[in-house]
Parts: structure tokens; C-alpha cells; sequence
């Protein structure tokens, strides 16, 4: 059976082995056609497709969205590993048998798979809550559009058809025929569906859960994703532009005004383990260590550390050398800024010699594994500082009050200078001020301000690649980072923009599936 089969036809696991949405094991494999009956069955469904969010941000979106840009690289690769250098360096070919590219697609609709199980099998489910249909329904939904926002940002693009093509739309459950029927679909297509998801969404999830229960998606966090989407449709490669920077900033402004966020006081309190779903939170994935064989941890505390540390960095586990920040990335930080003391080291000390290692490492997952890579980290996919900067660029962007788009830039900056920072560095008198409208030279300047605060807030969290590619300014930051780090020179192309669809999706139905452009078609 070829691959792209597995994409499509249904996948019947669960990855809960209880309805307390934090365990979220695996369980086992169950007979379709004796479940999802009832409404626990639809509930194990879903709390399925959030549980296979983990074998997508383990691992595939640090390297895609990432460690592509300019904020991080690899300390350390054995050999000459091609799949690595082709999506960090710009130098060897990225091609479309490259392993992180096929695990994404693959494990993307895995859990789009489940998702559909869900949409698709609970209306004929019996059950004794109909609020909980529609719930489990808008949760679902959500989770597919997530996960396509994400292929659709990865994959969608130019073809070499010369239309702009998004990925492949499963929106059911589909039989192998069915399957093997599909080609990709066009991209405003594909975000016409995601909106519809998240629109969907929003009106069915609730504003709160309690016990057991927090951490699922709420409507505040639809309506984030669903603002964020407009602004990345205004932007490249759809350049919808004023119109959907509008759309952008009218929904983020409902997240804003949501009185039942509000930033945390400490940027160091976001990322303490014993401190997840904050106020702040819009949507984590949720992870817990101790489970057996480290199935539910997080691993990037270990991915992350120096490869050959020992306890100066990680106490228990693997070292794996990843994800390691650029020199470009630490000069983002205006000194003293104490969110670079919570994300980020320039090197650390030898015990055995008391050298300084100058070899830099995320900071900002810190925990202590059980055994192996086995942390308690949620990985925050959504919260509030993130959304005050989409809604200050969007207006900034679309015409919009650059006043009230200062405003919630500096609320960022209010909150980082009052994180406790590094205790060795004495920081500027004005350190993160309060920016004035009239210290920019123009719009160009105030956005480029915006984009920076976005860099050093969001630093390690996935989002600098794909704000790079839907502003047009990833040619100019990736070739300025890459002669300033002395990498290997590289020849820009546009194509860099987007990956190559996976030679195994192309195999499977090479009459149907254009490849992007400046790929091979199979």
C-alpha cells in the first residue's frame, strides 16, 4: 500500500485511557464498527486528536518553523546529515524525501483523520449532554483547522502549474478510492475551510472548562486563531491585504477585550511548569512527564541542551544539540532584557574544566526529566502577548489607530522590563521604554519595531519563519543572518518559501498532485 493510503483512510486509535483530558496515553487499537456509540466514545475521540498534536510539535515544527529561520540552528549534527542542512542552511537542496517533511504531512493527517471520526460519527452517537455533540464537534474542528493552518502555511504556494495550490482537502472520512480521487486543492480554498472551522468553532466551544477538563480549546481561542489567519491571508502569498488586516484586527480585538485574559506578571511565569493554562493561555498542548516509557512528556529541555554538557545545563537525560539560538538571535535583545535570561544562554561553564562553553541554548522549556526526554512542559501554541502583537501589526498594516496599535506593543515591553532578568547584567536606565509614535521614522520603522518585539517575545515558540514568509521580509532577513552567523553562502529563490510536497504523497498519485514550484514533479 502506498503512503498517502494511510493519510486518508481511517485511522481507529485513541489516545486516552481515561476521560481525564491530561492523561493522554495511547490505549489501544478499537473496532470502528463497535464504537464511537456513545457520547464517552465521541469524548476518547476527540481527547485522540489532541493527544497526536504531540508527535507534531515533539519535534516537526521546531525544525519547519523554527530552526528555518534566523533565530536558531543545530550546535551539533553527526556526519552530514542532508534532512537537517537542507531546512536550516539554504545551502544543500531541500528535497521532498527530506524525513521532517514526510513525518509532518504524515502526522498531520493523522490527526485530521481524527478529528473527521469526531465531526463525522457524532450525530449518530447517543448522548445524555446534546451540549457536549456540539462541543466535541467545535473541538474537533478547531484541531483540523489548526493543523491545516499549519500544512497550508508549510506546503501552500506557488505550483508548478502556476496556480496557487494549498494541500490536500479531507474533510470526511474517506474510502481508498476516494483517496486516490483527490489532488490539492486550490489555497483560498483550503483557507475558505479553515475559516469555516474556526468560525464553526467559535460558536460551539465554551469561554471555560473546569477541573480535569482545562486545557481544551475555548471560543477565545478559535477567535485568536481564526484573527490570526486573516492576517496571515492578508500577507503572502494570497495578498488579500487591507481588507483582511480589517478582518484581522476586528477579531483580535475581541481576544484583547476579553476580560477573562490578561497577561501574566512575569514573562518567567509563562513558561513554569507548575504555572500552565494561564490567564495569558489561549491554547497549549498539553504534556505530562511521569507517564510509563515517557509517553506524554515533552522532550525539548534535552533536544534543546548542548550535546555534550553533562549536568551543567540539563540535570537527567539526553542531550540532543537542537534548536541551538544564532548569534543573530541574541543581538535581537536589547541588553538587560530579562526575557533572554528565561529563553536563551550564550554558553555555559565546564564543570570539569570551568571553561565557558560559548555554546548557545534555549532556556525557555527548562525542567527536570523523569528519565531520557521526559518534561513537563505544555508547548503554548497561542496566548495573549502573542495576539497583543498581531493586533498592533494589524492595525499598523491595515490603516487602522496607530495609537491604540502602540498601546498593546508597549504593554509587552511594560511587562518584560518587570521580569526578573539576569542578575549579572545591569540593564539601561530606559531599558524596553515605552515607545512614542514620534521616535519612527515612518510606518516601515513602527512595523519593523513591532516585528522585533515579536522575535524577542516569541523567540523559540515557532512563529518567526512564517511571519517572516507572510511579510516579505524572509529574503532580507535569512541572506542578512546568514552573512552575518558566516554560514555557507546560498543563492536566493523564492521557492525557499514553501517546502516540497513529500516524494511518497507524490508517488502515490503523481497524475493528481502538482508539486511546488521549483521542485521536481514525480
Amino acid at each position: 500500500m502506498k503512503k498517502i493510503n494511510l493519510l486518508f483512510v481511517a485511522v481507529f486509535f485513541l489516545a486516552s485511557c481515561s476521560d481525564d483530558f491530561i492523561d493522554l496515553n495511547p490505549k489501544s487499537n478499537l473496532n470502528a464498527n463497535s464504537f464511537y456509540k456513545t457520547q464517552q466514545d465521541i469524548n476518547q475521540a476527540t481527547l485522540s486528536a489532541y493527544g497526536n498534536l504531540r508527535s507534531l510539535y515533539n519535534s516537526t515544527y521546531v525544525r519547519l518553523g523554527e530552526i528555518r529561520s534566523d533565530n536558531t540552528t543545530y550546535s551539533w549534527l553527526s556526519g552530514n546529515p542532508a534532512n537537517e542542512k537542507g531546512i536550516d542552511e539554504f545551502a544543500s537542496p531541500l528535497l521532498p524525501e527530506n524525513n521532517f517533511i514526510t513525518d509532518m504531512w504524515d502526522d498531520s493527517y493523522k490527526t485530521i483523520l481524527r478529528c473527521n471520526i469526531v465531526l463525522g460519527r457524532s450525530d449518530a452517537a447517543t448522548f445524555t449532554d446534546e451540549k457536549l455533540r456540539s462541543q466535541y464537534k467545535a473541538e474537533a474542528s478547531f484541531l483540523r483547522a489548526l493543523v491545516y493552518f499549519w500544512l497550508n502555511r508549510a506546503f501552500g504556494g506557488p505550483a508548478l502549474n502556476g496556480q496557487l495550490l494549498g494541500v490536500i482537502k479531507a474533510d470526511k472520512e474517506l474510502s481508498q478510492t476516494e483517496a486516490y480521487a483527490l489532488g490539492r486543492a486550490p489555497l483560498q480554498e483550503m483557507y475558505d475551510f479553515i475559516i469555516a472551522d474556526l468560525k464553526y468553532a467559535e460558536a460551539n466551544l465554551p469561554q471555560s472548562y473546569g477541573g480535569t477538563d482545562k486545557g481544551r480549546v475555548t471560543k477565545a481561542g478559535a477567535s485568536a486563531l481564526l484573527g490570526k489567519v486573516y492576517l496571515t491571508m492578508a500577507g503572502y502569498p494570497l495578498n488579500k491585504g487591507g481588507e483582511y488586516y480589517n478582518l484581522a484586527s476586528q477579531k483580535l480585538a475581541e481576544v484583547v477585550n476579553n476580560s477573562a485574559y490578561s497577561l501574566v506578571p512575569s514573562y518567567k511565569d509563562l513558561f513554569d511548569v507548575s504555572k500552565k493554562n494561564s490567564t495569558e493561555s489561549l491554547f497549549e498542548v498539553q504534556y505530562m512527564k511521569g507517564a510509563p516509557n515517557g509517553a506524554t512528556g515533552s522532550p525539548w529541555n534535552n533536544n534543546f541542551a548542548p550535546r555534550f554538557s553533562d549536568k551543567e545545563v540539563v540535570l537527567v537525560g539526553d542531550k540532543g544539540g537542537e534548536n541551538s539560538p544564532t548569534q543573530y538571535m541574541s543581538n535581537a535583545y536589547e541588553t538587560g532584557d530579562p526575557r533572554k535570561f528565561v529563553s536563551m544562554r550564550d554558553g555555559w561553564i565546564n564543570a570539569k574544566t570551568g571553561a565557558l562553553q560559548t555554546e548557545k541554548y534555549v532556556r525557555k522549556y527548562y525542567d527536570v526529566s523523569t528519565s531520557g526526554s521526559d518534561n513537563g512542559n505544555n508547548w503554548i501554541e497561542l496566548r495573549l502577548g502573542d495576539v497583543y502583537l498581531l493586533y498592533a501589526e494589524a492595525l499598523a498594516r491595515g490603516g487602522g489607530d496607530k495609537g491604540i496599535a502602540l498601546t498593546y506593543l508597549n504593554k509587552i515591553r511594560e511587562r518584560a522590563r518587570k521580569t526578573p532578568g539576569d542578575p549579572n547584567i545591569q540593564p539601561a536606565p530606559n531599558l524596553l521604554h515605552d515607545y512614542q509614535l514620534s521616535e519612527f521614522s515612518g510606518d516601515q520603522a513602527f512595523l519593523l519595531a513591532i516585528e522585533n518585539e515579536r522575535r524577542v517575545e516569541l523567540a523559540f515558540e515557532n512563529h518567526r519563519w512564517f511571519d517572516l514568509v507572510r511579510t516579505g521580509r524572509a529574503k532580507d532577513v535569512m541572506i542578512a543572518e546568514q552573512q552575518f552567523d558566516g554560514y555557507n553562502s546560498f543563492t536566493w529563490s523564492d521557492n525557499a518559501l514553501t517546502y516540497p510536497i513529500p516524494m511518497t504523497v507524490m508517488q502515490s498519485n503523481p497524475q493528481k498532485i502538482i508539486q511546488n514550484k521549483g521542485y521536481t514533479q514525480m
